[in-house]
């Protein structure tokens, strides 16, 4: 058997303003925007080299808005993602060295919040 963890819903208000905080500031890739059914609109967008994407959108969920917390983006090099999304605008924290691992923390407009962890590759001395 082989199950994949593919696509995790984010609950936002505002599905542009969060389409453009996610593709804008975070670089997500989008995959689509359509409207299946009327009231029921799905955006779906893949964060770069990621096998998981998110979706977004209308008429999906009963979660409120803001309240998804603890999804984590994986990086090689903590430094070199931090000065991108600071870049692109996104509201990222400092980076944390928690243990010898390091970590950001962002919310999305609608306070979702999300944590960035910093995992060398294998077999890395750094």
């Amino acid at each position: 058997m082989e199950l994949r963890l593919e696509v995790v819903q984010v609950p936002v208000t505002d599905v542009d303003r969060a389409k453009a905080f996610y593709t804008d500031q975070l670089g997500f890739v989008l995959d689509h925007d359509v409207e299946h059914i009327p009231g029921m609109r799905v955006v779906q967008l893949t964060p770069p080299g990621s096998a998981t994407s998110i979706v977004i959108g209308t008429g999906m969920n009963s979660m409120v808005p803001g309240s998804l917390e603890g999804l984590q983006l994986v990086v090689p090099d903590m430094a070199e993602a931090h000065s991108e999304l600071v870049g692109r605008g996104a509201p990222v924290s400092e980076p944390q060295d928690l243990g010898g691992f390091m970590f950001a923390y962002f919310s999305d407009p609608d306070g979702n919040r999300w944590v960035i962890q910093e995992i060398p590759p294998k077999g890395d001395s750094a």
